[in-house]
């Protein structure tokens, strides 16, 4: 059973002015798919920072298998969740971040506009998510197939 985290960036949230609809959304569809072990579900504001060292403290202190992010994938000047992803990468995975654009786009072209990433830091598989609840459903389902086989190759450490 993996352990997961989910992170939802949002200014927003932090302040007290919007409910997290996402994070639940993203921590409840992935409990039903892949019935982790444990389960976290945290809130930040967009700052890098507080990203990168949210996303070092799950994969490096509480040897989290997979951490999904919800929020601040899109172009707005505030959105600062793909640089922060990439700063504490070991290497991408970039398949993963093409499959969610791609089924995405099937829907709406503003999928074009996501800068979303997916990578691995340690044996800790990292994938960013839209912020909106639709995104994060759209998103999550096109990857949900693959996701048991790629943190079973994590944690083993072995190929096919």
């Amino acid at each position: 059973m993996p352990s997961i985290a989910v992170l939802t960036i949002s200014d927003s949230t932090v302040a007290g002015t919007r409910e997290d609809v996402s994070g639940p959304l993203a921590v409840d569809l992935l409990r039903a798919a892949l019935t982790p072990d444990r389960l976290l579900h945290e809130v930040v504001d967009d700052d890098p920072g507080r990203i990168s060292a949210a996303l070092i403290r799950f994969a490096d202190h509480e040897a989290i298998d997979l951490v999904v992010t919800s929020g601040g994938t899109g172009i707005s000047p505030r959105d600062h969740t793909p640089q922060a992803t990439r700063a504490v990468l070991d290497y991408e995975v970039p398949g993963l971040a093409e499959l969610m654009r791609a089924v995405s786009l099937q829907k709406t072209p503003m999928a074009s506009l996501s800068r979303a990433v997916a990578g691995v830091r340690g044996c800790t598989l990292v994938v960013n998510l839209p912020g909106s609840p639709k995104g994060v459903r759209e998103c999550l389902e096109s990857i949900l197939p693959v996701l048991p086989h790629a943190l079973e190759q994590l944690r083993s450490g072995a190929g096919h």
